[in-house]
């Protein structure tokens, strides 16, 4: 049994239990998606989101796509994990110094707590271009914001819930000004959180279901068996792009080494509201819920660029999967140096 490292107890975490004679590894909630079209004055559609526990329930910053198709955060908050009460008016940022620092635009948000701070990565715009924003909070009502970790053109920030040899740790995928036919997993390294580098190689593109690109999903869980991280994963179909997800295990202390990694993909685009969309076909992860004591593990996911789906499964089966159907492709299991 894996052991689960520097979680906690979350007994009142969102489960249901596994469908007799499911074989699959994941299963989907019996009511999903937790979010519809129109969930709120402004939001056309609220997906690719992060949630995490917060006092006596869970608290989220949600991307919510407003109908005049421009892309904000807002905070919300539940008692449940499932039924949400989010704030019509997005999430207002100050700087350092408490002047208002706001983006021109913000969406598929990540949060892991590290102290006595919750730091929030999304994908921002530093001249007009995408990259990876940072900020933070204590009590989820002051949103400080910091400086962009990266140059254009990256996305997909996704930073280890503890500092390793030192140093905090930030997944990231190098992409395009667009759409990005391409992208691979990147890990780099900062002493403040303010000045990055370190920069190595994690995971590259290929193999089926995930040809095209990959990228991080939720913030990476620890456990004695290696960093477990969730990934999306790409192909590109005659009918356009299919995101799945899959698993890999990395290593504790030099987690630009692979140490496993699914060949086949954990979930992927089956139900209506995962098909049929804004963007058809696609299941993104963005937060996991880990109950260490049990195992027990809820995913949270964008699906088809309307939709939040959550999804079930256990710490344990997703670690003998992700062994079971290994597929390291060139360079995984190395350093990533060069």
């Amino acid at each position: 049994m894996a052991k689960i490292i520097n979680e906690q107890a979350i007994p009142s975490m969102p489960w249901e239990n596994k469908p007799e004679n499911h074989k699959e590894v994941l299963w989907r909630y019996s009511k999903n998606p937790i979010f519809d079209w129109n969930p709120g004055p402004k939001a056309a559609r609220i997906f690719n989101s992060a949630v995490v526990p917060y006092g006596d329930g869970f608290v989220g910053v949600f991307r919510a796509d407003h109908k005049d198709i421009t892309m904000h955060l807002h905070f919300g908050k539940s008692k449940d994990g499932i039924s949400w009460d989010i704030e019509d008016e997005d999430i207002k940022w100050v700087d350092e110094s408490g002047k208002p620092f706001q983006p021109a635009y913000c969406y598929d948000p990540r949060v892991t707590k590290i102290g006595d701070y919750y730091f929030i990565m999304w994908c921002t715009s530093f001249a007009g271009s995408p990259t990876i924003g940072l900020g933070k909070t204590r009590d989820f009502k002051t949103f400080t914001r910091l400086e962009n970790a990266f140059l254009p053109h990256n996305r997909n920030g996704v930073l280890f819930p503890r500092k390793i040899n030192g140093n905090y740790v930030l997944l990231s995928r190098p992409s395009d000004n667009g759409h990005t036919p391409f992208g691979d997993i990147y890990i780099s390294e900062s002493p403040d959180m303010t000045y990055w580098g370190k920069h190595r190689s994690v995971m590259k593109a290929g193999g089926s279901w995930q040809a095209l690109k990959i990228g991080a999903g939720p913030i990476p869980i620890e456990t004695d068996e290696g960093w477990l991280m969730i990934y999306h994963g790409v192909v590109l179909t005659c009918n356009g792009y299919v995101y799945s997800f899959g698993s890999a295990l990395l290593d504790l202390e030099n987690p630009s080494k692979v140490l496993y990694r699914s060949g086949q993909y954990l979930l992927t685009p089956e139900a209506p509201y995962e098909t049929v969309g804004f963007v058809p076909n696609v299941c993104f992860p963005c937060a996991a819920l880990c109950d260490a004591p049990t195992g027990r593990l809820a995913i949270y996911y964008g699906a088809a660029d309307t939709y939040t789906g959550i999804c079930f499964g256990m710490v344990d089966d997703i670690v003998k999967f992700t062994k079971d159907t290994n597929n390291l492709l060139y360079g995984d299991a190395e350093l990533g140096r060069d």
